[in-house]
């Protein structure tokens, strides 16, 4: 781990851009810092701030911080299914998975009805939707499509979001899938990250880069953003636990049975802020691809699409804020992973993965991500490893 007055890092055996440290030190200037920034081992250049980054803020957020893709995150679960019940071709089940779930910009035709078992499921939409005709920010909203917004609920959506089978020590078969708040969440952080520059503008803020640019607490703007952060981040929980269902009802008609589950689903946030308690005072807490990770809390850090996963339990290390890396991250852009990888090279590095494997993903490929085995080693401070999986199915959008 190496120390600087502002910054702290857990990155030893991974290696950072220049570009991305640069970006953390433009980051250590803001005055509304509450602490030093932690710096995850799957640390990349982002938006204003760095992708795998905890920032800590006294009376403020910083919306490009939190990012686009508010509460996007992780949920995984295991099943009682194993290896063994497996048919020798995944081609069918990868079939009924993307049939059942949507994918890349398609959505539902019409809302998702919960139906059978799970009246607190059930409540959980509606109350979603009572809450979004509350949300302050609307109002700046310029063009609001609510079909769309309700017709992406349980939708996977694109990039780097996925759905996949995977095999743990014990050849259990566990679900696990990334996905986010979908178009809405990116609507409400465009109109925040908006309202922060002319913010800054107007207070005449000093920035290194525009979208460092805060909103501060007793602030209109601050409210409706804060407001509409936890609804995001609520929308983005429940979108990923009905797409879990989904492709648990997908697997119960493929075998002809009910697929029951057996760990407790372990749903998490990796892009999100939230107030949280920190050597002794409330702050706000936003982790920009990270993942909370509390003594004994779960979390889940993803490889990539032809390389193991990890279900994890957090150590509660207070220099990080309790936190850990969201992935492997990114070692090189999407444009630079088409021009130097190769669809033979897509085939070669997931072999023996039920996956995509055209152009379209090409920018995915596994290549393009840092060794996920440096980045857990970085990290042992942090967490522990509870579940080591490898995926034997994927879905992209």
């Amino acid at each position: 781990m190496q120390h600087a007055a502002q910054i702290r890092m857990w990155t030893d055996g991974v290696p950072v851009e220049a570009e991305a440290l640069r970006q953390l030190e433009n980051m250590a200037k803001l005055p509304v810092l509450a602490g030093h920034i932690a710096v995850m081992p799957d640390v990349h250049l982002g938006k204003g701030a760095t992708v795998g980054s905890v920032i800590p803020t006294k009376g403020a957020i910083i919306p490009a911080a939190v990012g686009v893709d508010i509460g996007c995150g992780m949920v995984a679960t295991r099943t009682r299914l194993q290896a063994n019940d497996l048919p020798d071709s995944l081609g069918k089940i990868r079939s009924a998975i993307e049939a059942a779930v949507p994918v890349g910009f398609n959505a539902h035709r019409a809302p998702l009805q919960i139906e059978g078992k799970g009246a607190l499921l059930k409540q959980r939409p509606k109350e979603i939707h009572r809450r979004f005709e509350r949300l302050g920010i609307l109002s700046r909203v310029r063009r609001l499509d609510e079909k769309r917004i309700w017709c992406q609920m349980g939708t996977l959506g694109g990039g780097n979001h996925f759905i996949e089978l995977c095999l743990d020590e014990q050849q259990n078969l566990w679900v696990m899938l990334h996905s986010g708040s979908r178009n809405i969440g990116k609507t409400l952080a465009d109109v925040a990250i908006s309202d922060a520059k002319q913010y800054a503008a107007r207070m005449h803020h000093q920035l290194a880069d525009r979208d460092l640019a805060w909103l501060d607490e007793g602030t209109k703007e601050f409210a409706d953003y804060a407001e509409a952060l936890t609804w995001a981040q609520d929308y983005a929980a429940l979108n990923r636990e009905l797409m879990l269902r989904q492709i648990l009802c997908a697997l119960e008609r493929f075998f002809g049975e009910r697929i029951a589950t057996g760990e407790m689903a372990v749903n998490c946030h990796h892009n999100y802020a939230s107030i949280e308690e920190h050597y002794g005072r409330k702050i706000w807490i936003t982790r920009k691809g990270a993942v909370s990770a509390r003594a004994g809390e779960f979390g889940i850090i993803p490889g990539s699409m032809g390389t193991r996963s990890y279900i994890v339990r957090g150590k509660g290390n207070p220099e990080s804020y309790c936190s850990c890396s969201h992935g492997a991250g990114r070692r090189m852009s999407r444009a630079e992973a088409k021009r130097r990888f190769s669809r033979a090279d897509l085939e070669m590095q997931t072999q023996g993965v039920e996956c995509r494997k055209d152009g379209g993903v090409l920018d995915e490929i596994p290549g393009a991500y840092k060794d996920i085995d440096a980045v857990m080693a970085a990290q042992s401070e942090l967490v522990e490893v509870v579940h080591t999986l490898k995926q034997v199915l994927c879905v992209k959008g």
